[in-house]
């Protein structure tokens, strides 16, 4: 130890080779949380003072360290010593992997073929005398949670926090903390670690997700990502045994055929064998002809359009000297465009009492092209439209409709 006055001289650094310190690379991030979290909460317990002592210099040599050059070297993969983590593909660089997957480091098992933006199991289950914190933003690949002992709990090795990583096998690393309880804040006794104990996840699929955990007696739910249906159960439970209930799911992908043709219309959109899900077309009708129902369809969810439009053709009005209603105004057949109405419209027409002198009204829709005359209804005559117009009955006056009755 150095006094205030009397700096150290350069001969103290460099004696002897041996005299030499060999800084211990690790993430900034653990030793960040080394320090803040062992080095703070310990002060004042001396009987753990060695042993915190070390894991404090480490992870300050390690924050120094990591400032001067940060570059971290892989291990190499290394068989058995994985501790049930199922490596990835091996590989050297990005080109030896496949679609949407990276060489990137994955702890024990080296450079693997890793897919970064699956993700392990969260939330996870509450803990037995624990908590758990995920500590990166999501729990995709290299993500970082905080396994934490309730206060008077610590675990096998006498600490109270444990950082698990997320993996490239979607399983997040080492064993199960066990927390014991710690009578009069001292030491526990050495428990028997439990390992780890769960059932396998399904391959990497990009339109399967998982949410739960997979540990023995935990329950995990599937979900199909948008334009794809799950086939099997949603949910699903790890045995003692190590296997699941029911067999994965998968998601399969949903498609529309392609849509019918529309007759005396013309249909536009890519041409087609199939179409995703949330794809539209749209329908134009030819000349003199109406779309009945909308021009844009959509494929839905379930493999169907939303409709099936058709064009449909309009209808000549079967009334020459005799006014009729349509859309709410009277008027004469000759004052109609091409003396037609369209597809759906409602043709009001005017008949005779049998009895009386008055006129009621009769209703017909005008259905692809084809309007009918109602039963009733009697066009007059070219003589009594020219002699006689004030007495068609089309301006005669209407019945009381106690008369109708």
């Amino acid at each position: 130890m150095y006094t205030d006055s009397t700096p150290p001289s350069p001969s103290h650094h460099h004696k002897t080779p041996s005299s030499r310190l060999t800084p211990i690379f690790i993430s900034p991030l653990l030793s960040r949380y080394l320090f803040q979290n062992l080095c703070s909460e310990c002060q004042g317990k001396m009987e753990r003072s060695l042993l915190v002592s070390l894991l404090c210099v480490w992870a300050l040599s390690s924050l120094s360290a990591a400032s001067v050059d940060t570059t971290e070297q892989c291990p190499e993969r290394i068989l058995g010593n994985e501790r049930r983590q199922v490596c990835p593909k091996k590989c050297q660089q990005d080109k030896d992997c496949g679609n949407k997957r990276q060489c990137l480091c994955d702890g024990q098992c080296g450079l693997s073929c890793v897919a970064p933006g699956r993700t392990c199991p969260w939330p996870l289950p509450p803990g037995k005398n624990f908590d758990v914190a995920l500590l990166s933003p999501s729990p995709s690949f290299s993500a970082l949670l905080e396994v934490r002992c309730k206060p008077g709990f610590t675990m096998h090795n006498r600490l109270d926090t444990t950082i698990r990583r997320c993996q490239g096998d979607r399983q997040w690393s080492g064993d199960e903390p066990v927390c014991t309880a710690s009578p009069g804040g001292g030491f526990a006794a050495e428990p028997v670690l439990v390992p780890e104990v769960s059932c396998s996840l399904p391959d990497d699929d990009d339109l399967l997700s998982v949410q739960g955990s997979a540990i023995v007696g935990s329950t995990i739910q599937y979900q199909c990502a948008a334009g794809s249906v799950l086939i099997g159960n949603s949910e699903n439970i790890c045995h003692e045994n190590q296997t699941w209930q029911y067999p994965h799911p998968i998601c399969r992908r949903v498609v529309c055929p392609p849509p019918m043709e529309v007759e005396r219309g013309h249909l536009v959109a890519v041409q087609r064998t199939e179409y995703d899900v949330g794809d539209t077309i749209y329908y134009l009708c030819k000349k003199n002809f109406l779309l009945d129902g909308p021009n844009q369809v959509t494929c839905l969810s379930n493999g169907t359009w939303s409709a099936e439009p058709a064009c449909r053709a309009h209808c000549p009005v079967p009334a020459q000297r005799s006014r009729v209603i349509v859309g709410g105004v009277k008027l004469w057949p000759y004052d109609l465009t091409g003396g037609v109405v369209a597809h759906g419209e409602n043709v009001t027409f005017f008949c005779k009492h049998p009895e009386k002198l008055c006129s009621f009204p009769a209703t017909e829709v005008c259905v692809d092209g084809q309007l009918k005359q109602p039963s009733c209804y009697l066009d007059p005559t070219w003589l009594q439209f020219k002699l006689f117009p004030h007495r068609l009955v089309s301006e005669i006056d209407p019945c009381d409709p106690a008369d109708l009755q």
